[in-house]
C-alpha cells in the first residue's frame, strides 16, 4: 500500500540514534520500504510502500516497533490517560451479550465479529481539532472534520487500528447488535449513497436500523455533527474476508476496509477505543460513563509454531548464534519457549498483531531480515538430485544477452493485472482469482504490457526520461475449461536514441529505432521469410506500428502506444515490442555460418519509381525476390520523395539491387534482362517507371 508517514510522529514511540534519510534506507532493507523523502524538519514525510501482508506496518506505531526491533531500543507503550465518572466495570460473558451500564452490545454472528469493544462519552463539545492534530492529518493528505471524527482518524495512522464514532442520541432502541443484514434492509454511508443490502451484509445495527456496514464505511444517519453532545465509540475486529467481500460488492475502498481486509488487529480493541476516547476528551471535554464494554464472542488466538535451530540454518546457509535468533524474535514482540528435551527446538507465540506468521519458514524469513540480507555471504545452495533441461535455456539466454547489450535493463512486474487491461491489451479470456488482493489485481495476467507501461511510468513520473526495460515471464489464457501458459518478452523505451552532446544534439527514439531492436533480435532465429505489416493491435498509433510474421506466423509486435487507447497518462512517447515466444521458439537459433569474401564484384543497378501510398515497401521486396534471382544479393530502398512534380497520393523511391556471383563476373546483357523483370514486376504492382 503507497501511504505518507511522519517520521516524527514515529519518533514519538522510540529513540533513533539516526538521521531521517538513514531511518529510511534502514526501514527500506528490512522491508518496510521508504519509497521518497519529502519536506523537512516536522514536516519531514516518508513516502512508504508497504506490502500488503504487513498491515501492521500500515501506521506510525507499527514502524516504530520495526525500528525498536532493527536498532535494538525500547519501543515507548502507548496508554492512554482515562478517569471515568463511574467505575462500574462491564465483562463480557458467554453468548457475546453483556447488558450492564453504560450501553447493551449483542453479538449475533460470532465467526465474523469475535470482538466488539465501546466507551461512551457524554458531554462533548464538537470543535475543530487542536493545531498539532491538524498538522500531522494534514502531512498524510488526511482532511480535518472535527474533533470527534478527527481522534478516529489520528488512531488509525498512529496505531493501525479503525474506529468509528456514533451520535449516541440518534442511535434508537438503547442498544447495539451485531448482525446480517435483512434483504430489502437500506443504508445511507457516510458518503451520502443510499445502499441496498442483503443477508450477505454484515452490519452494526441499533434497535431498529442498520448504522454502519461493518469494517467498511459507517452510516449517515448517526454521524457526529456539530449538535452532538453524546458519543458511543466503537473499536471492533471483523472477519478479513467478510469484510473484502463487502467492500467489492459495494464498490467502497476505505483506510477501514484496507486494513480489516488484511487482519487487523485482535488485542488492539480497547486500547484504540481508549485513545480515541483520550483524544475526544482533551480536544471536546465531556465525561466518560462507566468503564469500557468490551464484548468477546470468541478467542482468536494464533496457534504457535515450531522453530527447529537447524532448519533456520540450512535455509539461511549461515550458522547464526541461538541468542541472536531469539534476540531478533523477541525485539519483533515473538516468545519463544524450548521444548523440553529438545536442545534446538523452540514453541514460539505469535503475537497479535502479526496474522501473517503461521509457518516455520515464515519465522526464518523474519530472522533473515532483521540479521540483515547483506550480511549472508554469496555462495550457492547445497544441491543433489537430477539437473533437469531447460529445452528453451539457449533461446531464452541468446534473447536476454541481446536485449541487454541494446541497451535495455530487466524489471519484473505483477503476475496480477486488473480486468480492464486483460481486455485491452488481449484478445484471449484471462483467469478469473478468486480471492483478488484488489480491482487492480483481480485476474492473471494475459499480457505483460500493463506491467511493462505500468513500470516506465513509474520512472517518468519520477524524473527518469530516457528509459530502457523488458521483461521475460509467462502469461495465462482462458482456454475452455483449462488454463495455458504462455511465454513471452516486452520491450518499453521511451526518452533519447542519441543522447546530448557537444558534438550533436539528443534525438528521440523513433519507430524505426525500435523496429531495428526487433529485428536484431528475430534475425536471431532461422526462418524461410521474415516480413513487417501494419497489422499490429488496436493500443498502438497507426502507421507508428508494424507487425513481424515469420514463416506466416505472428511472432512479434511493435510501435508507439497510443496513450487514449490504453488509458494511459504518459507525459511523453513510449515505444513498445511484443515477442510471442511460443511462435519464435518454434524456429531454431541461427547458425554462424563461415561464408569466404566473393573473389568478383558486384553490380549496383537503381530503380527510380513511383507508386501510389498503398503500396508498401513489404509488397515492392516480395514481388522483387519472388523472381527467384540466384544472383540477387540485396534489394533496398535509399530514397522515398514525395511532392514536387509527384502526383499527391503517389510517392517516388529510389530502390537498389545489388547482383553478384560467386563463380564468375556477371555480364551486361545477364544485368540487363534481370533489370528488366525487376522493372516488370515493379510496374505489374501499378509502378511507373521514372524518367531520368
Amino acid at each position: 500500500m503507497n501511504m505518507k508517514l511522519s517520521p516524527t510522529w514515529i519518533r514519538d514511540f522510540v529513540a533513533l540514534p539516526v538521521d531521517d534519510h538513514r531511518l529510511a534506507e534502514d526501514l527500506t532493507s528490512i522491508g518496510i520500504a521508504v519509497e521518497g523523502i519529502s519536506g523537512g524538519g516536522d514536516s519531514t514525510v516518508f513516502e512508504m510502500e508497504i506490502g500488503t501482508n504487513r498491515p501492521d506496518a500500515m501506521n506510525h506505531y507499527g514502524v516504530a516497533r520495526e525500528a525498536s526491533a532493527f536498532y535494538d531500543v525500547p519501543l515507548k507503550l502507548i496508554s492512554p490517560k482515562l478517569t471515568s465518572a463511574a467505575k462500574a466495570a462491564s465483562t463480557a460473558r458467554s453468548g457475546g451479550t453483556i447488558e450492564v451500564v453504560p450501553f447493551p452490545i449483542t453479538i449475533e454472528e460470532a465467526n465474523l465479529c469475535p470482538r466488539f469493544t465501546a466507551r461512551v462519552v457524554r458531554g462533548v463539545k464538537i470543535r475543530p481539532s487542536p493545531a498539532n492534530v491538524v498538522q500531522r492529518l494534514g502531512l498524510l493528505d488526511q482532511r480535518p472534520i472535527n474533533n470527534a471524527v478527527d481522534a478516529t482518524n489520528y488512531t488509525l495512522w498512529e496505531i493501525g487500528k479503525p474506529t468509528h464514532v456514533f451520535d449516541l442520541d440518534l442511535l434508537e432502541g438503547g442498544k447495539i447488535i451485531v448482525r446480517r443484514a435483512r434483504d430489502g434492509e437500506t443504508l445511507k454511508t457516510l458518503d451520502g449513497v443510499e445502499r441496498k443490502l442483503t443477508t450477505e451484509d454484515l452490519v452494526v445495527a441499533d434497535g431498529r436500523k442498520p448504522v454502519g456496514l461493518a469494517g467498511v464505511m459507517g452510516g449517515f444517519d448517526t454521524m457526529i455533527t456539530d449538535k452532538t453532545r453524546n458519543i458511543l465509540i466503537e473499536s471492533a475486529w471483523w472477519d478479513p474476508a467478510m469484510v473484502r467481500k463487502m467492500s467489492r460488492r459495494h464498490g467502497i475502498h476505505t483506510d477501514a476496509s484496507h486494513r480489516f481486509e488484511r487482519g487487523a488487529d485482535y488485542e488492539s480493541t480497547v486500547l484504540s477505543c481508549d485513545r480515541v476516547a483520550e483524544l475526544i476528551l482533551q480536544s471536546g471535554g465531556g465525561e466518560l460513563v462507566g468503564d469500557v464494554v468490551d464484548v468477546v464472542a470468541k478467542r482468536i488466538d494464533q496457534a504457535p509454531v515450531a522453530l527447529h535451530l537447524a532448519e533456520v540454518r540450512r535455509i539461511l546457509g549461515e550458522e547464526l548464534g541461538t541468542n541472536e535468533i531469539l534476540g531478533i524474535l523477541k525485539r519483533l514482540g515473538f516468545e519463544s519457549v524450548p521444548e523440553p528435551g529438545e536442545e534446538a527446538e523452540f514453541t514460539v507465540h505469535i503475537p497479535s498483531w502479526r496474522l501473517d506468521v503461521e509457518r516455520e519458514i515464515d519465522l526464518i524469513e523474519e530472522i533473515a531480515r532483521l540479521h540483515g540480507y547483506d550480511k549472508f555471504a554469496n555462495k550457492l545452495p547445497a544441491f543433489s538430485g537430477a539437473v533437469i533441461d531447460q529445452p528453451d535455456q539457449a533461446k531464452d539466454q541468446k534473447l536476454r544477452s541481446l536485449l541487454l547489450a541494446l541497451g535495455y535493463n530487466e524489471a519484473v512486474s505483477l503476475s496480477f493485472i486488473s480486468h480492464e487491461d486483460a481486455a485491452k491489451f488481449s484478445p484471449m479470456p484471462a483467469i478469473e482469482l478468486a480471492n483478488p488482493i484488489s480491482d487492480e489485481a483481480s485476474v492473471m495476467r494475459n499480457s505483460i504490457v500493463p506491467g511493462i507501461l505500468g513500470m516506465v511510468a513509474y520512472n517518468l513520473n519520477r524524473g527518469s526520461d530516457n528509459v530502457r526495460l523488458f521483461e521475460a515471464g509467462p502469461v495465462w489464457e482462458a482456454s475452455g475449461p483449462k488454463a495455458m501458459e504462455l511465454k513471452r518478452v516486452c520491450m518499453g523505451a521511451t526518452g533519447s536514441a542519441v543522447a546530448a552532446s557537444v558534438n550533436q544534439g539528443a534525438r528521440p527514439l523513433s519507430f524505426f529505432d525500435l523496429k531495428g531492436d526487433m529485428e536484431t533480435l528475430l534475425e536471431a532465429f532461422e526462418c524461410d521469410a521474415l516480413c513487417y505489416d501494419s497489422n499490429a493491435a488496436e493500443y498502438y498509433h497507426p502507421g507508428r506500428s508494424a507487425r513481424a510474421v515469420m514463416d506466416g506466423a505472428t511472432v512479434a509486435q511493435f510501435g508507439q502506444i497510443d496513450p487514449e487507447k490504453a488509458a494511459r497518462k504518459l507525459r511523453q512517447d513510449v515505444w513498445l515490442g511484443e515477442i510471442f515466444l511460443d511462435r519464435l521458439y518454434t524456429h531454431s537459433l541461427r547458425q554462424v555460418r563461415y561464408q569466404a569474401l566473393p573473389r568478383y564484384p558486384a553490380v549496383e543497378r537503381d530503380f527510380s519509381m513511383v507508386f501510389g501510398d498503398a503500396v508498401g515497401f513489404e509488397k515492392i521486396q516480395q514481388a522483387v525476390m519472388g523472381l527467384g534471382i540466384a544472383e540477387l544479393r540485396s534489394f533496398v530502398p535509399v530514397e522515398i520523395f514525395r511532392g514536387g512534380a509527384v502526383p499527391a497520393g503517389k510517392y517516388s523511391i529510389l530502390l537498389r539491387a545489388t547482383l553478384q556471383s560467386g563463380e564468375r563476373t556477371l555480364r551486361e546483357d545477364e544485368v540487363a534482362q534481370w533489370s528488366g523483370k525487376i522493372i516488370n514486376a515493379l510496374e505489374g504492382l501499378g509502378g511507373m517507371l521514372r524518367a531520368s
